[in-house]
């Protein structure tokens, strides 16, 4: 479980100021927590190279040794660290660490992070070397001609044509042996929210709006990990496709995408791989996990709108969930915190909804296209909209639907219930600005794709895959 945390003031410079402080019985996790503070804001400056201060900061051994200022770790009292001090300094002081030109001061909640691992003893696993690591940069790149190589081959590739030309199918990862299922999604006209009358009801879920919706296809199950790493982890796809050659035009576009950079945390957090969701990464990085495999597959995939996500999980029904208003049902179908073991699952082993998509509610949150926007349903009430889209123009909030199995309280995994996210989901990111790749503290988000029937043009296209707000 994520460390609790509490604000408590703190003397500095003659001055209370409020610091973010960690619950004392929570221990602080070396590798998780402070090698990457370290890693991202030190060791460039601190490495085995004239090291300034003459203290190189890659070893417990070279810190407990010190520099020009004395020990820079004293293990269990951080009065006494020269490290410490340094980052506590106010940020126009000649020797605050790292620097303003750097980045720096760091915030108050890693500083209270190297606090509490000092306090505790310093405790550095056998064997680990620090090496300086820079924040991320954003992706640059001909990327409208990377989408419209995709687009063309699509466009001149794609068979259905019509509604009744659209059956579910198994999509084949081409080079890997990955397989995952699409289920076809008719097209229709629902009233998105809830009512009034509903338990548990969000002020931010009415009134109710007509929608008229598209047919589209639409994940089975939740992406897995199986299918994710191998956008996330180049190296594993490449291995795969040497040992199953394909001349594929795909793998050319593919190779042009942005991917992660690599995690520097080990991003299932203990729950599971094989067979289990896909969690925290950003919006971002799903919808360029979208644009990798429509250029793997040769079909457009995408995030679904909020529409299109409500409507799906609710496959003709107007009750509260797809089996009717009684959460004591809730069990047979989904994952949450009454049934999770408080962790994730492994997809496709609840009760499937009645347009055959298993964990729509439950197991692992999941990512819409759209910007959250807690009035949207009082700004369009009485309109009848028509594949409606609220495009993102801001880091946050963004919607996710469906709930997790974190979720205590099955109201949260309503067919209308609707979640915003916060800058909380990467409160210990270490980087400096966050990444644009990974969450985190949300480790309760995955996504699952869409494909319309219809294929839109290069730059509606291209607009889906990049919406320019993946900064925080």
């Amino acid at each position: 479980m994520l460390n609790h945390l509490r604000f408590t003031p703190m003397l500095l410079a003659g001055a209370v100021v409020s610091t973010l402080r960690l619950v004392a019985a929570d221990p602080v996790d070396f590798n998780a927590q402070v090698k990457p503070i370290l890693e991202f804001n030190c060791v460039s400056c601190h490495g085995e190279e004239k090291p300034k201060a003459k203290l190189a900061m890659l070893t417990r051994e070279t810190l407990l040794k010190g520099g020009e200022n004395g020990p820079a770790l004293v293990a269990g009292d951080s009065a006494k660290s020269a490290m410490y001090k340094s980052v506590t300094l106010p940020a126009d002081h000649d020797d605050v660490m790292p620097p303003v030109k750097k980045g720096g001061p760091l915030p108050k909640d890693k500083i209270e992070i190297l606090r509490q691992w000092i306090d505790q003893g310093a405790k550095w696993p056998d064997g680990v070397k620090l090496v300086a690591r820079k924040a991320e940069e954003t992706p640059r790149g001909d990327e409208k001609s990377t989408v419209g190589s995709i687009h063309d081959h699509i466009a001149k590739t794609s068979t259905e044509k019509a509604a009744a030309d659209m059956k579910a199918y198994k999509e084949t990862i081409s080079g890997t042996g990955v397989v995952f299922d699409m289920v076809s999604i008719p097209a229709g006209e629902f009233t998105m929210g809830s009512p009034d009358s509903e338990k548990g009801r969000g002020a931010d879920e009415g009134p109710g709006v007509k929608v008229k919706i598209s047919p589209f296809w639409m994940g089975k199950m939740e992406v897995t990990w199986a299918e994710y790493e191998l956008f996330m982890r180049p190296e594993i796809e490449l291995d795969l496709r040497k040992k199953n050659p394909s001349e594929d035009y795909v793998n050319k576009f593919s190779d042009a995408i942005s991917r992660p950079t690599k995690p520097y945390v080990e991003m299932s957090f203990g729950m599971g791989k094989d067979g289990f969701p896909a969690i925290s990464m950003t919006q971002h990085a799903a919808n360029k996990y979208c644009e990798w495999i429509s250029a793997r597959t040769g079909h457009f995939y995408r995030l679904p709108t909020e529409a299109e996500w409500e409507y799906a999980y609710r496959a003709g029904t107007t009750t509260a969930y797809f089996f009717g208003d009684d959460p004591a049902q809730l069990g047979d179908y989904a994952w949450y915190g009454a049934n999770s073991d408080w962790k994730y699952q492994k997809v496709g082993k609840k009760k499937p909804n009645p347009w055959g998509l298993n964990d729509i509610a439950g197991n692992v949150c999941e990512w819409t296209l759209d910007q959250y926007d807690a009035d949207w349903f009082k700004k369009n009430s009485g309109k009848v909209l028509e594949d409606p889209w609220n495009v993102a123009v801001k880091a946050y909030p963004l919607a996710a639907r469906g709930g997790s199995w974190d979720d205590e309280e099955p109201g949260r995994l309503r067919a209308a219930t609707r979640r915003s996210s916060d800058k909380s989901w990467k409160i210990q990111d270490p980087q400096l600005p966050k990444s644009i790749w990974y969450l985190t503290d949300a480790q309760f988000m995955g996504f699952r794709v869409v494909r319309p029937l219809k294929v839109p043009d290069t730059d509606a296209m291209h607009k889906y895959w990049n919406n320019g707000v993946e900064r925080d």
